[in-house]
């Protein structure tokens, strides 16, 4: 089981969050909905989620295949729905940028098992919204 606790540390919406683990990570509203900014907003994390969950995938991927990953990069990005409440995302894009001298077809197959099938953050935005990804390869 997973357990997160927050807490409260100002008197609109700026609260901390921290896993059993100690790890602390803070969220905010915006300034339009009351909020500071200070943090992340909830939707974000989803986002943010979505990319640490994708990039340790393709890590893992890449080390069993032994390729020469140096560094990655992704970025994600999500449309939500217009004036709903809730807002869920419709579209999301993360483009994936690969540090090294990797197989294209290696990096492709990477990507596109960690999006498609084995991310949990991406399989869980998938029953609201259109997820694509792109990726391009950088020498380190």
């Amino acid at each position: 089981m997973v357990k997160i606790e927050l807490e409260r540390l100002d008197k609109d919406f700026l609260m901390q969050a921290v896993n059993d683990r100690g790890n602390i990570v803070q969220l905010d509203a915006s300034p339009q909905d009351g909020g500071q900014g200070k943090g992340f907003g909830p939707m974000q994390m989803l986002l943010a989620g979505m990319g640490g969950c994708s990039a340790i995938d393709v890590v893992k991927i890449l080390r069993k295949q032994r390729e020469p990953l140096e560094d990655i990069k992704i970025t994600v990005e999500g449309e939500r729905e217009q004036g709903a409440v809730p807002s869920l995302y419709q579209k999301v894009h993360a483009h994936f940028k690969l540090y090294g001298n990797i197989n294209p077809e290696k990096a492709e197959k990477a990507v596109a098992l960690s999006v498609e099938k084995y991310c949990s953050v991406a399989k869980t935005l998938e029953k609201t919204a259109n997820i694509t990804y792109s990726l391009e390869i950088l020498p380190a």
